[in-house]
């Protein structure tokens, strides 16, 4: 443990998507932890914004307003006023004086703003590891092996211009008391009768890359399987705008099921996720924040990258190689066959779960 370094303020970097902000807090912890007097700023979008405030590792959390921006330059007016938003932006960012802006995303908008901050010190990931020309933008440029890299060690590897070296990091996400309160309200009021193991299933996505979702009947066979063989409680959780998929399974159910409560924040889903035996769903956000609070986890993998994305902890990967998967960005959502989720069986993912269950007894 070093108790001091030369960076004091540091500037993170991770935009966007709410899975690859939750894959990039475990790097950020280690951070404030190899130095505790560290001042730790993230730059970051609306969805994940409130998971970031919740976690006392980071000082302060800037919302890059992304969205109003995009629909401001739409018309000559509402360019003005976001050029004049985006400066002021910017002028506050150098305002704080970063010693350090460290760039996770490693994409054209987190360059500048790694750029536009001022600080003297920009790292970032190699050519071959960026897109858009964000290379340009860094100073201090961290080479990632060329073979498949995990997401939680490509961002434990940006430490390592800073002297950290990560060998193991446990799990672990903070969650404030009054969404424990919340969620523990929410269980208290269910009828004694739910007595089995919880198993939380997420079966949705967003609308962005619903390519990843298992087929809606197949869950209903799986949860049915669960409740009736191995008398588990089975939890359906859902996000923004999928409750509707989420009835949808249940109706076709012939066991009783529970529909998880409504979630204001990244935070009490987690909390729900903490209080099951194990979670099931695809490779997805709440994925990895049931990883991050130590629930064991079973992922089923479509055409997404199994090693690329695995969470942290203990997880059963359910996959079927049908010779194009994993593929690449473009063809997953122009894919209509999607043949590398239609062969994963019922029994497949409910043979994980079993052993996931017996594991975490």
């Amino acid at each position: 443990m070093v108790s001091t370094m030369d960076q004091r303020k540091i500037l993170v970097l991770r935009l966007s998507a709410v899975g690859d902000v939750i894959r990039t807090l475990p790097a950020v912890k280690a951070l404030k932890e190899y130095d505790p007097t560290s001042h730790i700023t993230w730059i970051v979008e609306e969805p994940s914004k409130t998971l970031l405030e919740s976690q006392p590792e980071i000082d302060e959390v800037i919302l890059f307003p992304r969205k109003r921006w995009t629909e401001g330059i739409r018309s000559a007016r509402g360019l003005c006023r976001t050029f004049g938003e985006a400066k002021r932006f910017v002028s506050d960012l150098r305002k704080r004086q970063f010693d350090v802006a460290i760039d996770f995303h490693g994409i054209l908008k987190s360059g500048l703003l790694c750029f536009l901050s001022g600080s003297h010190k920009r790292i970032g990931f190699d050519r071959k590891s960026t897109k858009e020309g964000n290379f340009l933008f860094s100073n201090v440029k961290v080479d990632v092996p060329e073979e498949r890299t995990n997401r939680f060690q490509r961002n434990f590897a940006l430490l390592r211009a800073l002297g950290l070296e990560i060998k193991a990091f446990n799990p672990g996400l903070h969650i404030p008391a009054k969404d424990q309160e919340y969620v523990d309200s929410f269980f208290n009021s269910l009828p004694p009768s739910h007595k089995g193991p919880w198993v939380a299933i997420h079966p949705g996505t967003s609308p962005k890359i619903a390519f990843k979702r298992w087929m809606p009947d197949r869950y209903s066979q799986l949860a049915d399987r669960l409740v009736g063989e191995l008398q588990a409680t089975v939890i359906f959780t859902w996000g923004p705008g999928e409750l509707s998929l989420v009835e949808n399974i249940r109706k076709g159910m012939r066991e009783p099921s529970v529909v998880g409560p409504p979630t204001e924040s990244l935070v009490q889903l987690a909390e729900v996720f903490r209080r099951c035996k194990v979670y099931v769903g695809g490779d997805t956000g709440p994925m990895y924040l049931a990883s991050l609070v130590g629930t064991p986890i079973v992922v089923i993998y479509g055409p997404t990258d199994p090693v690329l994305y695995e969470p942290l902890g203990l997880c059963r990967k359910v996959l079927k190689e049908v010779g194009c998967n994993p593929c690449y960005p473009g063809r997953k959502r122009s894919c209509k066959e999607l043949n590398c989720l239609r062969m994963i069986t019922v029994d497949d993912v409910f043979e994980a779960t079993k052993e996931m269950l017996c594991l975490s007894d």
